[in-house]
């Protein structure tokens, strides 16, 4: 025991004499990011009401307490923007400047109308969400919670919540490591979300297991081009990365490897072609509040994180990415558009729509100056205040005991509901750039930064693409206000009737059905008062911006450069 002693002596007076680095916290202010916090707050509070509030409660108290959190959390960045608190925090991995402000401010104006969809429960009796997930489909207990109006799932209230705080960590990050958690926390309540639809739950779940699939994939790219960046330049933040393509003393390889993967990444997110494959199935399989979320919200987002990434990591390197982005955003654009010609499913239609204008709004982001920012935002702000508007009048034009998605059942809309036929002709003609709407101020917008920046040739692609797009829009609008409605003819039909456990009994009732299509007659709902709400404030954004933009437009410029 004396020479063990004696042996380890010598160590102990070594490691005592060794400098010992002290721990650094990093620097962390709370009022800087108390928009995100508050967020990510209202999400936990959520699951705990979930937990352990009486069921009876649980819908008012989560519609409430979402609407709470995203006004709560929009009133805090636009005090912020107001008082120009600036700063970078968290170590270096969160930036707030007066970008950051104004792509919050974009998602979160866009969130409110979204969570609202959500809440309703008139258009689809109980809700458009699955009352009991668990229930295997086609099941007893599955048929009978889907005929009779129970509440929907509340969980899907924090999910939402969670989403948005993913979403609103991803434009401000300024590390790698940051920005893949980002992606991660507002993708995996999304993958849930899909998978909740009340009618049609096979294909919802199916597009719930395509999203999710193919976003795992999405998420490794990502993944291993951060490390190939870390392996590049020692670290994961976007200004070292900078720095070292500046310096130009390290292998070309990984950092060009690097960046390549992680664009990837986020031109998955932003459903931009070729890396769109995902959208039409998950559009058309989620349910519509949900691809009104992820149409509106989730572009943002994916925009907002790439127009930091590019204007400060990839700045350097811009000879290098540019043309590769531009070539992506015009295969964007011909892909969105001549497929979506082909659409006769409305979901459909207007996700290779968002294709299409995914392409436009990354113009925006390749012209690399305060124009094309705020440019970008701007086009945003219109395209998804149209889409959100676009897929509220989807949910009350109903078929059947679900949606009427096909273009047909649209037929003579216009006779059975005027105003919302006016509706959504105005947020086509929005998404077809018509002028005195936003969409045209937005595409005029994308298109003179492109200009600026030498594009032109891009933005001939983009005008053409933007004429092909024209005819599949004014073709729902011609339908609507001069196609006859589909003539229906009595027809017998069984209908079942919930027995309880005893089993089912089967009625013969006289329905009418529409002549030569399969089901019942297209009809149009009253709207609820949470989707009336939602259909007018954007059917006035879509029009306010497109009469008075200058306000709105300044309000959202984008100075350079960018703090990280």
């Amino acid at each position: 025991m004396t020479v063990l002693s004696a042996l380890a002596a010598p160590a102990v007076v070594l490691t005592s004499a060794a400098p010992v680095d002290p721990i650094t916290p990093p620097d962390i202010s709370f009022t800087l990011t108390a928009p995100m916090l508050i967020v990510l707050g209202g999400a936990i509070v959520g699951v705990l009401f979930e937990a352990f509030l009486p069921r009876r409660w649980r819908y008012p108290v989560q519609v409430v307490l979402a609407l709470l959190t995203v006004a709560a959390a929009l009133v805090w960045t636009l005090l912020g923007a107001n008082r120009d608190d600036y700063g970078v925090t968290f170590g270096g991995a969160v930036a707030v400047d007066q970008a950051t402000y104004v792509m919050w401010g974009v998602l979160l104006v866009l969130a409110l109308p979204s969570v609202l969809l959500m809440a309703d429960r008139v258009s689809e009796p109980g809700g458009a969400f699955v009352t009991q997930a668990a229930a295997k489909v086609g099941s007893q207990r599955d048929r009978v919670a889907a005929r009779a109006a129970t509440p929907m799932q509340t969980e899907v209230f924090p999910l939402a919540l969670f989403a948005v705080a993913g979403m609103m960590i991803f434009p401000a990050a300024t590390d790698m490591v940051t920005l893949f958690v980002a992606l991660e926390v507002l993708s995996l309540p999304l993958y849930l979300l899909c998978g909740l639809a009340r009618r049609r739950r096979l294909i919802s779940q199916e597009a719930a297991v395509k999203y999710f699939l193919l976003g795992a994939f999405t998420s490794a790219i990502f993944a291993y081009g951060l490390a190939m960046l870390y392996g590049y330049c020692g670290s994961t933040q976007f200004a070292a990365v900078a720095a070292q393509a500046r310096a130009g003393d390290s292998s070309d390889v990984l950092l060009l490897g690097g960046l390549a993967l992680v664009v990837v990444g986020l031109l998955f997110k932003a459903s931009v072609g070729p890396f769109h494959l995902w959208t039409p199935d998950v559009y058309q399989g989620a349910p519509t509040p949900v691809t009104a979320f992820m149409a509106a919200c989730t572009k943002v987002a994916a925009f907002a994180a790439m127009l930091r990434v590019c204007l400060v990591a990839l700045e350097p390197m811009t000879w290098t990415w540019q043309p590769v982005l531009a070539v992506i955003a015009g295969a964007s654009m011909v892909i969105g558009s001549v497929i979506g010609i082909t659409q006769t499913d409305m979901k459909r239609m207007l996700a290779y729509s968002s294709v299409a204008h995914a392409g436009f709004i990354l113009l925006g982001v390749i012209s690399m100056s305060e124009t094309g920012a705020s440019a970008t935002m701007f086009y945003l702000l219109t395209y998804g205040m149209a889409t959100i508007g676009a897929f509220a009048i989807l949910t009350v034009v109903r078929k059947g005991d679900g949606e009427a998605s096909h273009v047909a059942d649209w037929a003579g809309m216009a006779r059975k509901s005027p105003v919302l036929a006016a509706s959504m002709s105005l947020f086509l003609l929005s998404f077809a750039g018509i002028p005195l709407t936003a969409g045209f101020i937005g595409k005029l917008s994308v298109f003179t930064a492109a200009m600026e920046a030498g594009l032109g040739a891009w933005v001939v692609l983009a005008m053409i693409a933007t004429a092909i797009t024209a005819f599949f829009y004014l073709r729902i609008v011609v339908v609507m206000y001069f196609a006859d409605p589909a003539k229906t003819i009595p027809a017998e039909q069984p209908v079942g009737v919930a027995a309880g456990a005893a089993g089912t009994a089967a009625t013969t009732v006289r329905t009418p059905v529409a002549a030569g299509v399969a089901g019942d007659s297209p009809y149009v709902v009253v709207p609820g008062l949470l989707t009336t709400i939602v259909i007018a404030v954007a059917v006035i954004v879509t029009l306010g911006l497109g009469l008075f933009p200058g306000p709105v437009l300044d309000l959202l410029s984008i100075p350079l450069p960018l703090l990280s």
